[in-house]
């Protein structure tokens, strides 16, 4: 009898593990396509850099994840939409540097970065390239910072456009060695670049993409680049930090995020995936070609950085008093 017994439990327990691995297998995430919200317009580099890793993880889970341009707001729609949908790990969206910039930079913003969401990866980033017109009689930055101090109010910078990264980090530049120097807002990177060029803003704060082929060309002078390494783009350019500056430091980055609940598995899983699309070759060339650093951080890296630069621009546009258009 009590050989019955042990052999019901073990029968009930067998049937009991059988019916979780099998409603396991039929809840496997994902098991329907997954929607990878860009908060910005088709073309740009964070709708590109979503697009590549979202064909990438869709070949890798055998399930789709689309992008889907959810266009405004300079991303507060995007973002804001994203912060309110359902925690399930069907909705991810892809942050730009404006996630933790537009906080500072609007009254009110429809979405909590560190609230309303948790980190999935930082997946690349962007240095910014400072730049002098090929005429400009300075070779490095210690020349630029005592040509600008030598003629206060003479000299300008380029960015491309007020509150963008390029906009930043010349604000940065300017407030971290009171430098008496002018911002000249474009509509875009590639006219900022064409300015500097033509001499009419002798400086510019640049990304790669527009920046490096002027260099390459010899049309600019890059003396330096904000992040934290050398880019990849431009090796034989130094940091700020090793010309001198230590506390000029920033990037763009492109990444990803979940609604703020999303299980935790979920989330590893899609890191896993995500830094498995960013290690192939083919991947770290178009990434290359974009004029991005691929990094590929953990979730836990990705939120500290987030929790950091939200601190850091914040504490910029204050001091510069820099206000959304």
């Amino acid at each position: 009898m009590r050989t019955d017994r042990r052999c019901l439990i073990t029968g009930t327990l067998a049937v009991g593990v059988a019916g979780v691995t099998s409603a396991r297998t039929q809840t496997a995430y994902p098991n329907r396509p997954v929607r990878v919200i860009v908060p910005f317009a088709p073309g740009g580099v964070t709708d590109v850099v979503a697009r590549l890793i979202s064909g990438k993880i869709s070949e890798q889970f055998g399930k789709q994840f689309y992008v889907e341009n959810v266009v405004g707001g300079s991303g507060n729609i995007g973002m804001g939409q994203a912060a309110r949908a359902a925690p399930d790990g069907y909705s991810m969206l892809t942050v730009f540097s404006s996630f933790v910039i537009n906080p500072a930079m609007f009254e009110r913003v429809p979405y909590d970065p560190v609230n309303d969401f948790n980190p999935v990866a930082l997946a690349v980033t962007s240095t910014t390239v400072i730049v002098v017109n090929a005429e400009l009689p300075v070779s490095n930055i210690t020349e630029l910072v005592a040509l600008i101090r030598a003629n206060p109010g003479k000299y300008s910078y380029a960015s491309a456009g007020t509150g963008t990264t390029s906009h930043l980090a010349g604000e940065q530049f300017r407030l971290a060695l009171a430098l008496d120097l002018v911002h000249v807002p474009f509509s875009g990177g590639a006219p900022a670049m064409a300015a500097v060029v033509a001499g009419h803003t002798p400086i510019g704060m640049g990304t790669p993409t527009v920046a490096v082929p002027l260099v390459n060309d010899g049309k600019l002078s890059a003396i330096a680049v904000t992040s934290k390494t050398r880019t990849q783009t431009l090796p034989n350019v130094p940091t700020m930090a090793e010309s001198g500056y230590r506390d000029i430091e920033g990037d763009s980055f492109v990444g990803f995020v979940v609604p703020a609940g999303t299980p935790k598995d979920i989330i590893t899983l899609l890191n896993g995936e995500i830094v498995k699309s960013l290690a192939t070759a083919d991947m770290k060339e178009r990434q290359a070609a974009l004029g991005n650093d691929v990094v590929a951080s953990t979730p836990e890296e990705f939120g500290h950085r987030l929790r950091a630069e939200l601190a850091i621009w914040a504490k910029v546009i204050k001091a510069a008093n820099i206000k959304a258009g």
